[in-house]
Order: structure tokens, then C-alpha cells, then sequence
């Protein structure tokens, strides 16, 4: 195994959804889409379903594909738009797809009749199980990305629930200030689900059972309770990251991602030395250079460049100097260091800062770090139990 890994706290997954659960009250839906935001869909999603979460959530066919071959029964609701050559994958892996017009709901239900004409004999070789595909209803309540206009939504509701192969089981929307206080954010968050309220609404009064009503994402679940409904989608606050504002306790998630790696090399340097592509370091004493096999390539942003510290066995932080390489770096351990080569270093998590603090040095957000940890390095999985 590389001497550059991450480390997956699946005990810290287990204890958030607890909390989310304890705050809420509500099933919960977890997003295990991009690789569950780089920490290995599958794991994620079985230790998530022994956890109780009730529902994943991928953004593509593939991704859901993949739970299924995985093993994985549970719902799983898929947030993007499937194109036309995907729609009989997505009818086949039992995805319940969000859906915000009336061409695309008549396409689902095309392929959803031709899995249909299919299922007594596919039935009978276990590969294809029958019943209706359950869709999702998605209403654009201020996100601009994908739903209906809030009028059209009992209209569509009618035409998923009146159809002979679809049957309505959610009703969506998504929050895009959630996770912010200024007084015109609460407003934009408060007219969101005002708007959304009013279209569950109008499908009631038509006569429409609703199925599970959502709208809640991280941002909501921690600072919008009258938001939550009959589930909550929290995604990064699930991996261990919630949004903080002044004056405002954050909830005590646990980061799942620890990145890890080595000193593979180490090498004693004179007072102006020069480290790495374009000398934009230079030693100002002699000191005690570190290598360490991780870089661009593994995820480890370039703008990290003489800009982190990472904790060695585990030693205060020890600055990273010089441009970060594509697939190494180095650190500055100072003129007395004793550090010895093979040592552990902790590049985020653990003794170290976690990704969302390197993500608000970056001005990014934590999504983004742990996404960007590239397939080449090894996921272990940790858990107390």
C-alpha cells in the first residue's frame, strides 16, 4: 500500500448521523454521489444503511449502477438528469429519479412500459424486479438549476401519479442560501419554503398523495428546522462538516477524512537553497528539507504551495516549502529536527487541521478538498466497533 492514503472514520460517520437524527427527528437521505464526496461510495453507503439512514442519493446513473452491483437494496434517489440512452439503466438499477418536466416524465415513462413488456420473463430470472418506477417530483422554488415552475407542479404531480408505469413518491425542492444568516439570505431561505409549501399544497388539494416530502440539506438541517419535512438530505455535514456563522455553535460532527502519508527522504540544506520548480522558496538558514510522496496528482491543491502545515508523529505543524510537484512535496522540519525518515505525516484530519479548515485557506469549501483526493490514493477504512 502507498505511504499516502486516506483514512475513513466510519465511527465518526455512525456517531454524526446520530446527531442529525437526534436534532431532526427526520430519515434521513445521504448523498453518496462523487464517490460519497471522495470517501468510497460503497463503504459509505453500507456502514450509512447500518447506521439506519434510510435513502442514498447519487447524481448519476452510473454512480447508482454501482450501489446496485455493490450489493446495496436500499432507495436511492438520483439528483441529475438522465440522458435518453441512460433511461433503461436507471429503470433496471431501480433509481428513483428526480423529475421537473413534462418530457421528461413521459421518457421515464416510456422506458419504465418497456421494462414492463420485460418483466414476466426477466422476473423470473431475478434480474429485473416489476412494480412501478417511483419518481420524484422536483419544484424550482429559487435554486435556478433544475424543477418545475411551483405553478406546474400539481399539473406534473397528476401526470406521474395518473401514469400506468410511474407512481409519485417524493415531492423536492433544494435550498441554495440555507447555510447563511445575513438577513437577506434568511428571507431568500424563508420565501424558498414558503413557495415549496405552497406547491405541496396545490398537489394535495388536488388529490395527489405527495409521497415523502424533502427539501432540507445541510445548511437547513442545521439552521432551518421548519424545514425538515418527512426527510433531510445532509450531505457534508454527514462527513463531518457543518456550516458555522457567528455567534452561531456549529453542530459537533466529526471529519470522516484523515490524509495521510510518509517522510520518505530527508536531506540537510544550506542558508539559501532553493526548493523545488521556480525557486519560490529559499532557505533563510541551513535547515532540514523532508520529502513526502503526495502532490497535485493525489488531490493536494498547488495553491497549498508554501501556504499549510502538516503535523509529523505528530509534531507540530512543520510548513510545507516549495511548489508542491505532481506527485510530491516538501517540508520545511527545521535545523534540530530529530524527525527520522518513514515518520507518519498528517497532511488534514486527525492531529492535523481538518479539510475544512484547509478549504477556508483556500477560500473553497470543504466538498471540493475531500472530492479532489484522487482514485490513486488507498481509502482504509477505521471503525471502533
Amino acid at each position: 500500500m502507498r505511504g499516502t492514503r486516506a483514512l475513513i472514520h466510519l465511527d465518526h460517520l455512525r456517531d454524526n448521523i446520530a446527531l442529525v437524527r437526534e436534532k431532526t427527528g427526520s430519515p434521513i437521505c445521504l448523498p453518496v454521489k462523487a464517490d460519497a464526496y471522495g470517501h468510497g461510495a460503497l463503504p459509505v453507503a453500507k456502514a450509512a444503511l447500518a447506521a439506519g439512514v434510510e435513502y442514498l442519493a447519487v447524481a448519476t446513473v452510473g454512480e447508482g449502477e454501482e450501489l446496485r452491483k455493490g450489493g446495496i437494496t436500499a432507495p436511492v434517489l438520483l439528483f441529475s438528469i438522465a440522458l435518453p440512452e441512460e433511461l433503461e439503466t436507471l429503470v433496471n438499477a431501480n433509481l428513483e429519479p428526480l423529475a421537473g418536466d413534462a418530457d421528461y416524465i413521459d421518457a421515464l415513462e416510456a422506458a419504465a412500459a418497456k421494462r414492463t413488456a420485460k418483466t414476466e420473463t426477466a422476473h423470473q430470472r431475478g434480474k429485473i424486479p416489476g412494480g412501478k418506477v417511483p419518481v420524484h417530483l422536483k419544484i424550482d422554488t429559487g435554486m435556478g438549476r433544475i424543477g418545475c415552475a411551483p405553478e406546474e407542479a400539481a399539473a406534473l404531480a397528476a401526470r406521474i401519479a395518473g401514469s400506468k408505469h410511474l407512481a409519485l413518491a417524493g415531492t423536492a425542492t433544494h435550498l441554495a442560501v440555507s447555510d447563511s444568516l445575513t438577513p437577506e439570505d434568511l428571507t431568500y431561505t424563508k420565501n424558498q419554503l414558503d413557495t415549496f409549501r405552497r406547491a405541496v399544497k396545490s398537489i394535495r388539494a388536488a388529490g395527489i398523495d405527495t409521497g415523502i416530502v424533502h427539501a432540507a440539506n445541510t445548511g437547513a438541517v442545521t439552521f432551518h428546522n421548519d424545514s425538515w419535512f418527512d426527510m433531510v438530505r445532509p450531505g457534508i455535514l454527514l462527513y463531518g462538516y457543518a456550516p458555522s456563522r457567528d455567534g452561531e455553535p456549529a453542530m459537533a460532527v466529526k471529519p470522516l477524512m484523515e490524509l495521510e502519508s510518509r517522510l520518505v527522504f530527508i536531506k540537510e540544506i544550506k542558508k539559501g537553497t532553493a526548493i523545488s520548480y521556480g525557486r519560490t522558496w529559499t532557505a533563510a538558514e541551513d535547515t532540514i528539507i523532508g520529502t513526502i510522496p503526495a502532490g497535485y496528482a493525489d488531490g493536494l491543491s498547488r495553491r497549498l504551495s508554501n501556504n499549510w502545515t502538516v503535523h509529523i508523529n505528530p509534531a507540530a505543524g512543520k510548513p510545507l516549502v516549495g511548489r508542491i510537484c505532481m506527485d510530491q512535496c516538501m517540508v520545511d522540519l527545521g535545523k534540530n529536527s530529530t524527525l527520522q525518515r518513514w515518520d507518519r505525516v498528517t497532511i488534514f484530519g486527525g492531529t492535523a487541521p481538518h479539510a475544512g479548515i484547509m478549504a477556508e485557506q483556500l477560500g473553497t469549501i470543504p466538498y471540493e478538498i475531500t472530492c479532489a483526493i484522487n482514485k490513486r490514493v488507498p481509502r482504509v477504512y477505521l471503525d471502533s466497533v
